[in-house]
C-alpha cells in the first residue's frame, strides 16, 4: 500500500510524547472513528514503531505502516 495516497478520517498529533502516551491517546482517538476508518498518528517516540503494531495485532485493528517524515514518524491504523 503506498502510504502516501492514504487518506485518513482522523489525525493525533502525538509529538513530543513519550511511551506510553502515544499509544494511550491512539486507543483513546480510535474510539472516536467507525470500523473501516483509518487514524493517523503523528508522534516522534521510536518506540512507537513496536508499540502501536503491535497494540493493533492485540486489539484487531490493522497496521497499515509508518512513514518517516522529517524529524517525526506519520502511523497508519485501520480501525477492525
Amino acid at each position: 500500500m503506498d502510504l502516501d495516497s492514504i487518506k485518513p478520517d482522523e489525525t493525533l498529533d502525538a509529538k513530543g510524547l513519550s511511551c506510553p502516551m502515544p499509544l494511550l491517546r491512539t486507543k483513546k482517538a480510535i474510539n472516536n472513528i467507525q470500523s473501516g476508518q483509518i487514524l493517523e498518528i503523528l508522534g516522534t517516540d521510536p518506540g512507537s514503531k513496536n508499540d502501536l503494531p503491535g497494540w493493533c495485532e492485540r486489539s484487531g485493528h490493522e497496521f497499515l505502516g509508518v512513514k518517516e517524515e522529517d524529524g517525526f514518524f506519520r502511523f497508519f491504523i485501520k480501525k477492525g
